[in-house]
């Protein structure tokens, strides 16, 4: 079974630290937005509309955006079109930490896991690689990224996964690539977390500047029949409105405060933090003190964590950014 945070078969946690969804949400104008769509007929098949205003919002030409499902499909569909390319068998480069979902695509398609590494992969026949910023589980920088992407192969994808970009609370917005880096990888946006809005699954991909067209035709290629409902559209276009993003710049200052409030909360609970730049951060688990029946025990009490296991990342969890209520109730449930 993959491992995800949220809800799971005791319902919904009433106290969740185990996603990274924005705790300030749901976005109110996103929200409008959704009660508005209209469920009752299909959306255009090619998203014509919401790729105009996608390709406006992030200044690059309409044929460049790539609507997917979910961050998870899309990185499956593109894994797919990678391995084709290779006419069996080569590899894909992935952090050491990373989402799990990386890896096991690669491994559905026939494909060996090799480490991300600052040069060119020494891997035989890298034919994709992995990059996350802010990382995951780490909220992290990645120092090493901008050397990666130097290095890579022109002709081979290489996807940023940009997740927690828009949750970024310290460093340039940009992180570690500037915008001719950028134009160079393919950038994979899921703005539901941004939005407080995660039930709700859609998300898209910007591809390079100078993808290989092929490949670009391929990946849409491989995209099945209405890859959003009527809800993903709504969500994706009010995302791309000057109400959602000034809502979402004031809820980085909220989030901010909040999560300086938890790091203490966690050191003195005996954890020690970890450093991060958005709106989670992972500890390192007390010694002494068995993980899995501490984690049962606090979910028992309505507060859940993520453990890291899934991640690489033994013996330590994940915590996304909660309101103090959130804060005060996992403090109540820790002496138990």
């Amino acid at each position: 079974m993959n491992v995800h945070g949220g809800p799971d078969a005791q319902g919904v946690p009433p106290h969740d630290f185990s996603t990274n969804a924005n705790a300030c949400g749901p976005c109110p104008p996103a929200l409008e937005a959704l009660r508005a769509a209209d469920p009752s007929r299909y959306p255009d098949p090619n998203h014509t509309d919401l790729r105009e205003r996608l390709a406006a919002f992030h200044g690059v030409g309409r044929e460049r955006i790539v609507v997917a499902a979910s961050a998870s499909e899309f990185i499956v569909r593109i894994t797919a079109a990678a391995a084709a390319g290779a006419g069996g068998g080569g590899s894909v480069v992935v952090p050491a930490l990373a989402y799990a979902d990386y890896a096991r695509a690669a491994r559905a398609h026939g494909l060996a896991l090799h480490p991300a590494t600052a040069t060119a992969p020494a891997a035989p026949a890298p034919r994709l690689a992995w990059g996350c910023e802010p990382s995951t589980p780490l909220g992290q920088d990645d120092p090493h990224l901008a050397a990666r992407v130097d290095a890579w192969p022109a002709d081979r994808p290489f996807v940023l996964d940009r997740a927690y970009a828009p949750l970024r609370l310290e460093g340039p917005a940009g992180g570690s690539l500037g915008p001719d880096r950028l134009a160079r990888v393919w950038q994979l946006w899921s703005p539901n977390k941004a939005l407080g809005l995660t039930g709700v699954r859609g998300a898209y991909a910007i591809a390079p500047h100078d993808a290989p067209p092929a490949f670009l035709a391929h990946v849409q290629g491989l995209a099945p029949s209405w890859p959003l409902g009527a809800h993903a559209v709504a969500m994706l276009a009010a995302w791309a409105e000057p109400a959602a993003q000034d809502w979402l710049a004031g809820s980085l200052a909220v989030l901010g405060r909040w999560k300086r409030r938890q790091q203490r909360l966690c050191t003195d609970l005996g954890c020690e933090v970890l450093p991060s730049v958005a709106n989670f951060f992972c500890a390192r688990w007390p010694a002494g003190t068995p993980l899995q029946p501490a984690l049962d025990s606090l979910r028992a009490q309505g507060v859940k964590l993520r453990d890291c296991a899934s991640f690489g990342l033994p013996g330590h969890v994940r915590l996304g950014v909660l309101a103090p209520q959130g804060q005060d109730a996992l403090a109540a449930a820790w002496p138990a």
